[in-house]
């Protein structure tokens, strides 16, 4: 076996089969064993091997299987093997039933190669833990299932914020910036549609503009004060 976690890759279409190898071998620790087209080459494959692969990219849309027949007939026969879907299936029921199975991801073509590594980089991370240690604690578990960096990312988030300013409201004055585009959006319009005062919105405008996230021009109306319209 190559050097690396060896990977076997099923997709039928021999471009993105090829894309693919090309991005495992890319990946530090990782190395394509093997492309195969069909259920009955994978499995033929894998039944011939002395030492199998760690880790198999699966299709869905395989031709001589339906569904995810063939995923079902891996996690039975060979159960020590993980699976990540790189698929381009995306109906609901199908990737809830990968993820019954105990997929450790699911991606949805046209998969670009920063994502593609990410999930190596998280799998590697993960299987050397589980190779390392005989026991581990809460954090160790929260860290391999993803929760400690949701809830750490929530934390850094809400501490980089000013006060007077919550994560909720931003991000609803953030949408209405969007939804109005190049046209922009006075505080008052803002605040009407968030639903807070005009000098609240104006806050939370100013801070976007404070951190790069938004712009303020001026406009000039027939009478009184130019009015400052936020764009995004």
């Amino acid at each position: 076996m190559s050097d690396g976690i060896g990977v076997l890759i099923v997709e039928d279409d021999f471009r993105i089969a090829d894309i693919n190898r090309q991005f495992v071998n890319r990946v530090e620790g990782f190395a394509a064993l093997e492309v195969v087209k069909t259920a009955e080459e994978a499995l033929t494959y894998l039944r011939s091997q002395a030492v199998l692969p760690e880790l198999i990219l699966l299709d869905v849309y395989i031709p001589d299987v339906e569904g995810l027949s063939l995923f079902w007939t891996l996690r039975n026969e060979f159960n020590e093997i993980d699976v990540i879907m790189m698929t381009a299936a995306k109906e609901v029921e199908t990737i809830a039933e990968a993820l019954r199975g105990g997929v450790f991801d699911y991606m949805v073509k046209p998969v670009d190669f920063e994502r593609f590594a990410q999930t190596l980089g998280r799998y590697h991370a993960q299987r050397h833990v589980l190779q390392t240690k005989k026991e581990l604690d809460q954090e160790e578990i929260d860290r391999l299932t993803g929760l400690q960096f949701t809830v750490t990312a929530q934390k850094e988030n809400e501490e980089i914020l000013p006060k007077g300013i919550d994560q909720l409201t931003l991000e609803k004055i953030k949408k209405v910036l969007q939804q109005n585009g190049e046209e922009g959006v006075t505080a008052l319009d803002a605040g009407n549609e968030v639903g807070v005062s005009r000098s609240t919105a104006r806050r939370y405008l100013e801070y976007l503009v404070s951190i790069k996230e938004a712009d303020a021009r001026l406009k000039y109306g027939e009478i009184g004060r130019p009015e400052r319209k936020y764009v995004p």
